[in-house]
């Protein structure tokens, strides 16, 4: 593939590829969201989550692939963070900038070179990159990271268990039902209430009408756990 025609191909994948674009069609597979909370506990070489432009990435394919290059270190000191920082909001391509001294624009990479990234200088080491780099790989995503973390309560009318949880905004009542699991294995034995309303475990807590309060709580000086809402489980004599 000659230069030109690789320049083009090369632009088609970055159009393809923006933000806004990226975040509809991967909305609409379905794919669940993740706390920061979440994507910090994956900090390893055999673990290697991170987040960038509201996508979750499992990096770890990527640093087996560079096990033994000094490209992957950047990486690897950032495992489990947000790396947003490293691209173009508007793009999502990595950041760039022009070079002092060659006058060039050429990738800004502030911790080290990484992955399909090229020499910054003029260099005899330097050749065309071919394929769809890692940042614009589809092949690492695993999800979305959350817009708003909000706290939930949940209460077990039968046995009086009460425990707060850190949910997603975005999480359908199903995937509540799956974090608090690990309180109550039995939890698909309980009908699920907010007040005296049975909950829709298709829709999202705004969407079963239990708004996030703490921006009120904000406006007034009060602190955002002044009120956490209650779900409240009753049991159905059904354990399953």
């Amino acid at each position: 593939m000659d230069k030109g025609k690789y320049l083009i191909e090369c632009n088609k994948i970055k159009q393809l590829l923006t933000p806004t674009i990226n975040k509809i069609s991967l909305k609409s597979k379905n794919l669940p969201y993740f706390l920061p909370d979440e994507v910090v506990v994956h900090n390893t070489s055999d673990d290697c989550w991170v987040s960038f432009l509201e996508v979750v990435r499992n990096l770890t394919p990527l640093i087996i692939k560079y096990d033994d290059s000094a490209k992957i270190k950047p990486i690897l000191a950032n495992a489990g963070k947000d790396i947003s920082h490293w691209f173009n909001k508007r793009t999502g391509d990595i950041r760039h900038f022009i070079h002092p001294i060659t006058g060039v624009k050429v990738p800004f990479c502030q911790h080290g070179p990484v992955p399909d990234v090229g020499v910054q200088v003029p260099s005899t080491e330097w050749q065309p990159f071919e394929g769809i780099p890692w940042w614009f790989d589809h092949q690492y995503i695993i999800g979305l990271l959350t817009e708003h973390p909000r706290s939930i309560r949940i209460k077990n009318m039968l046995t009086g268990q009460e425990n707060v949880i850190k949910v997603c905004c975005e999480d359908s009542i199903y995937r509540i039902e799956e974090r608090y699991n690990m309180f109550n294995n039995h939890s698909t034995s309980y009908t699920w209430k907010f007040e005296t309303n049975i909950l829709d475990k298709n829709l999202t807590l705004e969407e079963n009408n239990i708004p996030d309060l703490r921006f009120k709580f904000k406006d007034c000086t009060l602190p955002d756990m002044f009120y956490t809402s209650c779900l409240m489980l009753y049991f159905n004599d059904d354990l399953t």
